[in-house]
């Protein structure tokens, strides 16, 4: 008897999770921002990671790609933060990868 596979569209949607949580400073922006709480402009992020502003710019697009991180506009400048919903998703995504059943729906993600 063959088990029920996860379905494609969710696999490809924690695929994309896992592939941006692939980089530690990625890693390292994630959690800076979870524990920052409140919307961040890059200046900020740069200083707490210690990486060059165009490096710290690419790794928040890769994070906004999967929706971990949320862009706000301010004047014209754009500030960072972290999206509760999706950091509250991720645990169950690997949850459910490692074979454990999931404690909520993974579409709220999205």
């Amino acid at each position: 008897m063959v088990a029920d596979l996860l379905d494609r569209a969710t696999a490809e949607t924690y695929a994309s999770w896992f592939r941006a949580l692939a980089d530690p400073s990625r890693v390292q922006i994630v959690e800076y921002l979870a524990r920052q709480a409140r919307p961040m402009p890059v200046g900020e992020i740069v200083a707490a990671v210690a990486l060059a502003q165009s490096t710290v710019s690419q790794h928040l697009k890769v994070l906004a790609d999967v929706r971990f991180v949320l862009i706000e506009a301010v004047g014209n400048a754009r500030h960072y933060r972290i999206n509760t919903t999706c950091i509250d998703c991720f645990p169950s995504a690997a949850d459910v990868v490692m074979g454990r059943p999931a404690p909520t729906a993974p579409g709220g993600c999205a």
